[in-house]
């Protein structure tokens, strides 16, 4: 252990949640993919059961990696990150592979693995956000100078996800609406900005039902109108996970005991934590649970610790946007919110998605060392 910690720096408390919520997910992704095998693979759940671990593997990689490097450069490969991302999401547009008749994935060649391109735009997008806002402190209430700039690549990121993934869209306009504001955005431009997007989505909408090409707008509603209707025999997937919830109870059924992972749509990601109360429990939701608000709660500490306004955007607004969709995935599960598709972050069985989580992790970690690295520095020279 003591060999490993040499090694890695930062958080310490952010590398232990990391870990457990990836110990959890092997455990739990490998009871719920039984359906998934028997369908794909002959029943041979090892191999997801090794496929899931591998990406993890690489994950913890890229973390490490990530986190090794000074988070100063990211605010340069931001600007390269969003720049790419751009055309990806209208080749994603235009050219995607379909799944459950959404288009938001990309094939890449040789090793035939999907790449969720909102993924990168998001993680791009955030960054770039945290460099525009800090490098315009000085004259930041300021709307030609400091607000414009901030707002185009906010609305046309979202803009290009929106199509095909709502919820992706809507959950990275709500973060970019929370980094401004710490950012210290003048108020009334936030909320003219909130203006102009409702506006945009009415338009989008109206445009896309007034036409004959087929959408995700009816499945937005059809999802929305099977969440309001409460005892609706078609929303199959809330019920499944409420039935996975109530038996679970207090203590869960035990590991790999879940019976509703025979019947509940995305067990194995969109619905994993009903899965997860099922087996382990109210206990092990709540631990769950606990473990996002630790990582939020150190993420905001490192923000709080960074010596440039770069490096404490960057960890918030990071932070928030992996808790917040663990925290949106979990309130689908429990019936608080319709369904959105939306993985829960380091837990979910995934791919390119486990990846840029971890890359984000890697980054305020990396804001976290040069935290104490700075202070390491500061004690010495006041010491000597």
């Amino acid at each position: 252990m003591q060999y490993i910690l040499k090694y890695i720096k930062g958080d310490r408390v952010i590398w232990g949640v990391s870990t457990l919520l990836a110990i959890f997910s092997i455990l739990v992704v490998y009871s719920s993919i039984v359906t998934l095998a028997y369908k794909y693979q002959g029943g041979n759940t090892e191999f997801y059961l090794l496929k899931h671990s591998i990406i993890l593997l690489i994950g913890f990689g890229l973390m490490y990696f990530a986190h090794k490097l000074n988070y100063r450069y990211y605010s340069r490969m931001s600007q390269l990150a969003l720049f790419l991302a751009v055309p990806l999401l209208l080749l994603t547009l235009l050219t995607g592979a379909s799944i459950n008749d959404a288009s938001r994935w990309l094939v890449i060649p040789v090793i035939n693995q999907t790449f969720q391109t909102s993924d990168l735009a998001k993680l791009a997008l955030i960054m770039f956000l945290a460099r525009m806002l800090s490098k315009r402190q000085d004259h930041i209430k300021d709307f030609n100078g400091a607000f414009v700039p901030i707002m185009i690549p906010v609305l046309l990121v979202c803009a290009l996800i929106l199509p095909a993934n709502f919820s992706t869209a809507a959950m990275l306009f709500v973060t970019c609406l929370v980094l401004m504001f710490i950012g210290r955005i003048n108020l009334a431009y936030i909320i003219s900005l909130v203006s102009i997007g409702v506006v945009g989505l009415a338009i989008f909408i109206a445009i896309v039902m007034n036409s004959n090409v087929d959408s995700r707008v009816g499945t937005w509603k059809a999802r929305i109108e099977n969440f309001m209707d409460g005892g609706s025999q078609v929303n199959y997937q809330a019920e499944q996970s409420k039935i996975a919830i109530a038996t679970g109870g207090v203590v869960g059924k035990g590991p790999g005991r879940s019976t509703q992972r025979n019947f509940l749509p995305q067990a194995y990601s969109d619905f994993i934590f009903a899965t997860v109360i099922e087996e382990y429990g109210m206990i092990g939701g709540i631990f769950i649970v606990l473990l996002y608000l630790i990582l939020f709660y150190r993420g905001i500490l490192i923000a709080r610790n960074a010596p440039r306004t770069f490096g404490s955007l960057l960890a918030v607004g990071l932070s928030f946007s992996l808790v917040f969709q663990a925290l949106i995935n979990m309130a689908v599960a429990v019936n608080l919110f319709p369904v959105t598709g939306q993985p829960l972050p380091m837990v979910s069985m995934g791919g390119t998605s486990i990846w840029f989580t971890c890359l984000a992790i890697g980054i305020i970690l990396s804001v976290s060392r040069h935290n104490e690295e700075e202070e390491t520095t500061q004690n010495k020279f006041s010491n000597g």
